[in-house]
């Protein structure tokens, strides 16, 4: 038996609220969209974080979430291309280059990929 839930999303970029009534069985991102809400997204897939979210209360199931690490979803953060709500939710939506830094930093640390010569030699 499908269920929904109040999920109340904050824009923090565009500084809008929205509140849905959302099923429990249907992608948050798509069904806001269906309801004519604008929120950042880019592939869709789980595998960018676009359309990251913190998660400040309720609980959200996200089990396609490539682009986010287990530490990171467990710091309360989602991709909402991808998540179900699984109670009422309180979200807002993230720096998209701050969570990839979060989720990726640790492997671009040594600076710019450079393709063909070492980052010594020019």
């Amino acid at each position: 038996m499908t269920k929904s839930h109040k999920i109340k999303i904050y824009d923090c970029q565009a500084g809008t609220e929205y509140t849905l009534q959302v099923p429990d069985d249907r992608y948050i991102l798509h069904f806001a969209e269906n309801q004519g809400v604008k929120l950042p997204f880019s592939c869709r897939n789980g595998a960018c974080t676009t359309c990251a979210v913190r998660v400040k209360s309720g609980k959200i199931y996200q089990p396609e979430a490539v682009g986010l690490s287990q530490e990171l979803r467990n710091q309360g953060y989602a991709l909402l291309c991808v998540s179900y709500a699984r109670s009422d939710l309180e979200v807002e939506t993230q720096n998209e280059d701050e969570v990839y830094e979060l989720q990726f930093g640790r492997y671009f640390a040594k600076g710019k990929v450079r393709f063909g010569l070492p980052l010594d030699e020019d």
